[in-house]
């Protein structure tokens, strides 16, 4: 077991593992996405997705949902 002198703090295992990932030619970024589990999001994706099934082009667009979509085991 380490003694408390050597063990390395959270913060510097962190540092040296940005210093690492930066060597390797990487760069840190941060993205804020939808969060999917929120009440708001699905409620928001249902009336969209209920919209879209709605319209008088309802086939059209699906049709081209499935030309775009890539489906690896078919």
């Amino acid at each position: 077991m380490a003694s408390a002198r050597s063990a390395k703090s959270t913060r510097v295992k962190v540092q040296e593992h940005r210093e690492r990932l930066r060597a390797q030619g990487l760069r840190p970024i941060q993205i804020w996405v939808p969060d999917v589990r929120a009440a708001s999001f699905k409620s928001e994706a249902h009336r969209q997705s209920a919209a879209v099934a709605a319209s008088a082009r309802a086939a059209e667009d699906q049709a081209f949902i499935d030309a775009v979509s890539d489906w690896d085991d078919e």
